[in-house]
């Protein structure tokens, strides 16, 4: 899953970020040999097991694949796998400068840096979920990927289809997900082709993700991180919903709730993080596809998953903290 990171001394790297990925970067045996290799990350699983009601270790090692890929799982699930890779490496964890993560990751990114505590990432994670997934049981609605339009055009696109659509990740300079109601989607995918899109298609997901569909959970995580302790973080953390660093505990609060029913602005974020000297990126986590859009977007110098527990043994002998 990506390449290890390779043998370096200080002089040798620019700047370096940790990207944390978000929603469908799950698989079934995410976490395991990071599980059985550590009592401090078998205490996460236990934490969000007794918050969720849900054995997340069993689901997220042994499936169903279905059962996983549910939002009030997947989504802490994916969390905990990033949380176990920064447990396991510990002290070997490479120096960084900045952190970004992709939806639900943004709380992996926050908890590298300080800003929320691993347990209360945890916890918010696990609300965030919930109540995600009972907005798209009370609002059903769709999501879609369009490539080769512009951003403008995408916009030109959501007006002219009518009803509930707008853009909601802007993951790369030639990718969108536009995210509403069913059919003002499907519409809007009729026309972006008509415009010459390369590429729209309707995705397999749960509803309709970082829209105004998804009110009622931003409401009641408002409610939640109302209660949690966020403290200025570290080092720099881009935000979704700017694409630039948020700087005190109060505007990520504020960002953290607004993320729920705004656009993820992941082009944004990448383009921030290579104008700041990023050239060395490292996906904490499961998958490699925060990576793989950096390649073709940032054309990192370096670009290393951190996926298993073998990759975080690999980190021996790099710059650390």
């Amino acid at each position: 899953m990506g390449r290890r990171p390779r043998q370096v001394v200080e002089e040798d790297m620019g700047k370096t970020a940790l990207l944390f990925p978000g929603q469908a970067s799950q698989y079934v045996g995410m976490g395991k040999d990071l599980y059985d290799h550590s009592p401090d990350v078998q205490r996460l699983y236990e934490l969000a097991s007794e918050e969720m009601g849900v054995d997340i270790a069993r689901l997220s090692f042994d499936g169903p694949a279905e059962e996983l890929k549910r939002t009030a799982n997947t989504q802490p699930a994916i969390l905990l796998h990033s949380l176990a890779v920064l447990t396991a490496a510990g002290s070997n964890l490479p120096e960084f400068d900045y952190a970004a993560g992709h939806s639900l990751g943004e709380y992996g990114a926050l908890a590298s840096c300080g800003a929320m505590s691993y347990d209360d990432a945890i916890r918010a994670v696990v609300k965030r979920a919930s109540l995600m997934e009972a907005a798209c049981q009370s609002n059903p609605g769709a999501m879609a990927a369009v490539m080769g339009l512009s951003h403008e055009k995408i916009n030109e696109v959501c007006d002219l289809a009518g009803g509930v659509v707008v853009p909601a990740n802007y993951n790369s300079a030639i990718q969108l997900v536009i995210s509403g109601s069913v059919s003002a989607v499907e519409e809007a995918v009729r026309l972006a082709r008509e415009m010459g899109a390369k590429r729209a298609v309707m995705l397999e997901v749960g509803g309709a993700f970082h829209s105004p569909l998804m009110e009622s959970a931003r409401v009641g995580l408002q409610e939640h991180l109302a209660q949690v302790a966020i403290e200025t973080p570290t080092r720099p953390v881009v935000a979704n919903v700017t694409g630039k660093p948020a700087s005190d505990g109060e505007e990520i609060r504020s960002l953290l709730v607004k993320q729920v029913t705004a656009p993820v602005m992941w082009a944004q974020t990448m383009q921030y993080l290579k104008d700041n000297g990023v050239d060395t990126v490292i996906e904490v986590g499961p998958g490699t596809v925060l990576t793989g859009l950096a390649k073709r977007d940032m054309k990192p110098a370096e670009s290393v998953s951190l996926d298993t527990l073998e990759h975080v043994r690999g980190l021996s002998g790099a710059r650390v903290n």
